[in-house]
């Protein structure tokens, strides 16, 4: 069990090595672009919530 559990690490860490890790430019590129997107669409279904909430409430009454 132990020798499967070392075999398991080492070939963990020899494919970790091939892993190309993004610099920190790239991560603040990225993570600035996942945000203005999601609070784009945040924005745009706030809106649409508030137009159909607004027009189901006037055809209620």
């Amino acid at each position: 069990m132990f020798q499967k559990a070392k075999q398991f690490l080492r070939e963990v860490k020899i494919e970790m090595k091939k892993v190309t890790w993004p610099t920190k430019k790239e991560t603040v590129a990225t993570t600035s672009v996942v945000l203005l997107t999601v609070f784009i669409i945040a924005f745009f279904l706030g809106l649409v919530d508030f137009i159909l909430s607004k027009g189901i409430g006037s055809l209620i009454k």
